[in-house]
């Protein structure tokens, strides 16, 4: 008999959990409740750091163009790390 009740709690547990996911997500609970623990999206949060563009040269090195507190920086990654070359100065079309 103990094994049964085991098992029953267990399905219990189970079910109630299902219905409490059920009743979030269709009441929008779960997206908010994502957003308050800073688990949300990368799109939906500010970003400190942003990948403007990305060259690559070989399969070992790559060129990259940062946006870092509003400055955007030239990086290099290589097999050995990463360098920064430099801040740019972006040309706007006229």
């Amino acid at each position: 008999m103990d094994v049964v009740r085991q098992t029953l709690s267990v399905v219990l547990v189970f079910v109630v959990l299902g219905i409490a996911l059920w009743v979030l997500r269709r009441a929008g609970g779960a997206v908010s409740l994502r957003r308050s623990l800073g688990l949300g999206r990368a799109s939906d949060r500010a970003r400190a750091i942003e990948t403007v563009e990305r060259l690559s040269l070989t399969p070992q090195h790559a060129l990259h163009l940062v946006r870092w507190n509003g400055r955007e920086l030239l990086v290099s990654t290589h097999a050995q790390g990463c360098t920064v070359l430099g801040e740019c100065a972006r040309i706007k079309d006229a």
